[in-house]
């Protein structure tokens, strides 16, 4: 019977996320009701308040969940990267853009974005926060693999570089959600772009 409970308990969480990620791309964040949230996902608002006690929970978890794929289809990568700095790279960052909008519209990542900065001590900011370091110490495990294989230079401060790689990537992510006509490809090739003259001084010749 307990596996039962938590499998249900599992399912209407998923449904509460589901009905939510829906909603707020339908009518935005800010006209999204609690109520109908429920409604969608066929529980009480009652039962609602036992899983979320606002949108903002809701917001957070639906980032949680969506960085954890992330992170689950970039170890992948990482286990066994392209043979090539660039390409590495390239796919790295391109799972990390491709899934981004996968739970989340532009406008749920800039109130997201805008929620983490305003309220740093937070629940929010800090786990927002977690989630980022965890994407960055992803990029930098991928620079020591490729060092391992001997693709970049042994003497290359893998965590450093990792670093500038992944700051660039998450600026250019803010800057394409601010801007609604940006569009996935242009900010891979905007990325790709900017990474090669890094990526070339760290390869082996």
């Amino acid at each position: 019977m307990t596996g039962l409970r938590a499998r249900q308990k599992a399912d209407r969480n998923r449904r509460i996320l589901d009905a939510a990620a829906v909603l707020f791309r339908e009518v935005g964040y800010d006209s999204a009701r609690i109520e109908d949230i429920a409604e969608r996902a066929e529980i009480s608002v009652g039962t609602f308040y036992n899983y979320y006690e606002n949108k903002g929970d809701i917001l957070l978890a639906t980032v949680s969940m969506e960085v954890e794929e992330v992170l689950a289809g970039g170890g992948s990568i990482v286990d066994n990267p392209p043979a090539s700095v660039m390409g590495a790279l390239d796919a790295l960052i391109g799972e990390y853009y491709d899934h981004s909008l996968y739970y989340l519209s532009k406008e749920m990542w800039r109130i997201a974005m805008a929620i983490a900065i305003q309220q740093p001590e937070s629940p929010f900011s800090k786990r927002y926060t977690e989630l980022d370091r965890r994407l960055c110490e992803q990029v930098s495990t991928l620079i020591r693999k490729l060092q391992a294989k001997g693709v970049v230079a042994i003497d290359i401060d893998a965590e450093a570089v990792g670093e500038m790689f992944f700051n660039n990537l998450n600026m250019m992510f803010t800057d394409f959600a601010k801007r609604e006509t940006m569009s996935l490809d242009d900010l891979k090739a905007r990325v790709s772009r900017q990474n090669r003259p890094l990526a070339t001084l760290i390869a082996v010749r």
